[in-house]
């Protein structure tokens, strides 16, 4: 038996034993109490009636009539003159009735208490009234019950309460172990699964069995293994990318040089065209390396930013300048918005400008024909720009991803155009590190916006 059933098992029963055992006594003393209590306001009624009935102590007839009703009811009768002197009695002789029982009977006060029987050692609840005639004590009629009867109904009750206790206790291991098994096979299921996520098996699943605590445990553990499955997708897919983007230029690079080395060209045009390429390629491979630098370092916490007060715009248009090219090479459209006297935001110019490169780049890369549009403007004590472009678009369902690191949306088109799915990724982190927000909207085939906003410096 799996020992968080037993555990979980002997806490519920230590729990279930803790309230019957205190329940279980108190039942019994109240049903004890409640019976004794019955029985001895039985015998003083009964005392209180015979006393108040008998007219002379010395009617033997009418005395011997009262032991016969002590038959009948089942109880015990003793009567006493006001001296203390058995006149009568049914067969019992009682031992410890004192001079000052007869004292507060002679006051006209009824006397209820435990008895003796000198002779048979048996003891009695009993109840004496006073015998008052004339207004004078004449005696007492004593009234008197077994215990040994009394005790009789009530271990009955004791073997019920007792029996009952027993199927209780049955009832609730048989209920313990149930629900001790319903709520442990989930989280052995959980435990199995987690130990199978180790092994790198993330197409697991869990049963999610409720809605409760346990459930949201199964929900955490199915997203974790689809998250850890994502990662573990993209990261292959971008050590894929990384193995395309560097094999790429080195290739390049190395048949260029080996050109150069030869002296395989036939005009210096054509020798310095080689001399570009591989400058290009070079500047390609150090921005591949700059950016898992960039990750690297974000990933550490090690980043460090150079603030200052800093005017977005003339940032922005060094960074438009630095893609100026590109624009004329696809002969695209380029529309600039800025509103004037746009206040100063509190960042990094280097990073801010590595941030408008990244977006203007992409905007460039994925619009084909059409145009790319920058819109700066101040409003709620912030800094707002929107970078539009007419280009290809992002699928509804990316959206939500595209800001995670290695991740790229429709990967064949992604790596014809270049790219290692890190951009945006940088772009997020160095936006949130600067204070600021950045969000994307997108249809395809019309186009993306990113819209980035900055804290207004103080």
């Amino acid at each position: 038996m799996n020992k968080i059933v037993l555990k979980l098992g002997g806490t519920i029963m230590v729990l279930f034993l803790v309230v019957l055992l205190p329940l279980g006594y108190v039942a019994n003393q109240i049903f004890t109490n409640f019976y004794y209590n019955q029985v001895q306001e039985e015998v003083e009624e009964l005392s209180q009636k015979y006393a108040l009935t008998i007219t002379s102590l010395k009617n033997e007839k009418f005395l011997n009539m009262f032991k016969t009703l002590a038959d009948l009811t089942n109880k015990d009768v003793y009567i006493i003159d006001a001296n203390g002197k058995v006149i009568a009695d049914s067969g019992i002789k009682i031992e410890n009735l004192s001079s000052k029982d007869i004292g507060i009977l002679s006051e006209g006060q009824p006397v209820k208490k435990r008895f003796r029987d000198s002779r048979t050692e048996s003891r009695y609840l009993g109840s004496g009234y006073p015998i008052i005639q004339s207004g004078t004590f004449k005696g007492a009629f004593f009234v008197l019950a077994s215990i040994n009867d009394v005790k009789e109904p009530v271990q009955k009750i004791r073997d019920l309460l007792l029996l009952s206790a027993v199927g209780a206790l049955f009832l609730a291991l048989g209920f313990t172990f149930l629900l001790s098994k319903k709520m442990s096979d989930p989280l052995l299921e959980m435990e199995q699964a987690t130990r199978e996520i180790s092994k790198g098996n993330l197409d697991i699943r869990v049963n999610i069995p409720s809605e409760d605590e346990i459930g949201s445990l199964g929900k955490a553990i199915n997203d974790l293994a689809l998250e850890t499955n994502r990662y573990r997708s993209n990261r292959r897919e971008f050590f894929a990318n990384i193995s395309h983007e560097l094999r790429t230029p080195i290739s390049y690079m190395k048949g260029y040089a080996h050109v150069l080395k030869q002296g395989l060209y036939r005009t210096e045009e054509e020798r310095l065209q080689y001399l570009n390429i591989i400058e290009s390629e070079t500047e390609r491979m150090v921005r591949l390396i700059n950016d898992l630098f960039d990750l690297s370092k974000m990933e550490e916490g090690k980043i460090d930013l150079q603030m200052s007060t800093v005017d977005l715009t003339e940032v922005l248009e060094s960074a438009l300048f630095k893609v100026k090219m590109e624009f004329d090479n696809k002969g695209l459209t380029f529309k600039t918005q800025i509103d004037e006297n746009v206040p100063y935001i509190e960042a990094d110019g280097i990073r801010l400008e590595q941030i408008f490169t990244n977006l203007l780049g992409n905007a460039v890369r994925y619009t084909e024909n059409g145009s790319v549009s920058v819109k700066v403007w101040s409003a709620d004590n912030k800094v707002h720009v929107n970078i539009e472009d007419t280009g290809i678009g992002i699928p509804e369902k990316d959206l939500p991803l595209v800001f995670e690191r290695f991740y790229r949306v429709e990967k064949s088109r992604s790596r014809e155009l270049g790219g290692t799915g890190l951009g945006l990724s940088i772009v997020k982190n160095l936006v949130e590190l600067q204070n600021g927000t950045i969000s994307v909207s997108s249809q395809v085939g019309k186009g993306t916006r990113f819209r980035l906003s900055f804290p207004v410096a103080e």
